[in-house]
């Protein structure tokens, strides 16, 4: 493994140029740990890894995150005084020690950088330019390794078989809440290491609204019933939704709910290396209009997933990326009919040399087993 981080980070350092960077700032834990191997969550705290053109990298930490065996680095390769670790306490001004160290020219910062740092290294440093460099890590993590593929397909099994064990606990009078709760405690009995995100549990009306927290809502007889959930297996994200009915649907939920799964059965089966991310988007969408539901779809067809449940990349009308071997994204098609249901089915995909191979095998059928 450690062979792994030493070419990912040496892919980000030589990355720099292509985007016009003479340096890059890493903030974000996520791309920290996949460069890196080392989880850190340094909440309001700076803690950093710095690349340069030609320079070997260095961390900026505060002393609350002791350093693990140089946290990816090579204590020995730093040279010409530049430390491959500078660390300071709480009180001390990290900034002011790292401004030294930037070479002048256009600085990348992550995305989700604090505001207030940048700020303050901008009245430090009113010579440096600073841009977006966020790309040069999310390309890298785009593409995953077989150790990646195996995580995922593993916490997509885990949500499957959860799946199927949460089925006989749906029964009218249970809640939302309690439906939640009863999957978090299936995750850990199958060795997952909890949500991957907040589960998303809607009966009846609630399934209109795509983003639905579960509540206190009891199950009644003939309802609606959507789950999007996920669980996270060695630290990689699974995601899933099914939609399905308690009693019997109306002719309008059966219509609705064959279109959904058709308009991502037909998308899935467009995945292959080279097709435009963008025209997978057009094919769903386009199924769902021709079935009379089109203005009712009314978000991006999926995301990129892995460390986090959503990473940066979207199959949507506006992405400009190209399918390649070892993406994983969402393919999820849903009808949101305000006040009464919603339907969405989403899988997880992952891009072969020859197509796709689907990671969610849990039924799609709108009655519940």
């Amino acid at each position: 493994m450690l062979d792994i981080y030493k070419r990912r980070m040496a892919a980000a350092g030589a990355g720099l140029e292509a985007l016009g960077l003479d340096s890059l700032i890493v903030s974000e834990p996520a791309a920290l740990f996949y460069l890196t191997g080392e989880i850190i969550h340094p909440g309001e705290r700076l803690t950093v890894l710095v690349f340069r053109q030609k320079e070997p990298p260095f961390w900026l930490r505060n002393r609350l995150f002791p350093l693990k065996e140089g946290m990816g680095l090579s204590m020995e390769e730093a040279g010409g005084g530049r430390p491959a670790d500078i660390s300071f306490e709480d009180g001390e001004e990290g900034l002011a020690l790292l401004s030294p160290f930037l070479p002048k020219g256009t600085t990348g910062i992550d995305k989700t950088w604090p505001s207030h740092f940048l700020l303050s290294l901008m009245a430090l440093r009113p010579d440096l330019s600073f841009k977006n460099g966020s790309p040069l890590v999310d390309v890298l993590r785009a593409v995953k390794e077989p150790y990646e593929l195996a995580a995922t397909r593993k916490a997509s099994a885990i949500a499957d078989k959860a799946f199927a064990e949460l089925l006989p606990f749906i029964r009218p009078g249970v809640t939302e809440k309690e439906c939640a709760d009863r999957l978090l405690a299936i995750y850990k009995e199958e060795g997952a290491e909890g949500f991957s995100f907040p589960p998303i549990v809607s009966f009846g009306s609630h399934g209109a609204d795509p983003h639905h927290m579960p509540d206190d809502t009891k199950l009644s007889e003939n309802e609606t019933v959507l789950f999007d959930i996920g669980c996270r297996k060695n630290h990689y994200c699974s995601d899933m939704t099914r939609t399905f009915f308690t009693g019997t649907p109306t002719e309008e939920q059966k219509r609705v709910h064959t279109l959904v799964r058709e308009a991502g059965e037909l998308a899935e089966s467009l995945v292959r290396p080279g097709i435009p991310l963008a025209d997978l988007d057009r094919a769903a969408r386009e199924y769902i209009a021709k079935g009379g539901y089109g203005p009712f779809f009314t978000h991006r067809l999926g995301h990129f997933i892995g460390l986090k449940e959503h990473e940066e990349g979207e199959v949507s009308a506006s992405s400009p990326l190209i399918a390649k071997p070892g993406m994983i994204f969402s393919i999820e098609p849903g009808v949101y009919l305000e006040g009464r249901f919603g339907v969405r089915i989403e899988d997880l995909v992952l891009v072969t040399e020859e197509g796709c191979e689907v990671l969610n095998h849990a039924g799609r059928g709108w009655q519940i087993s």
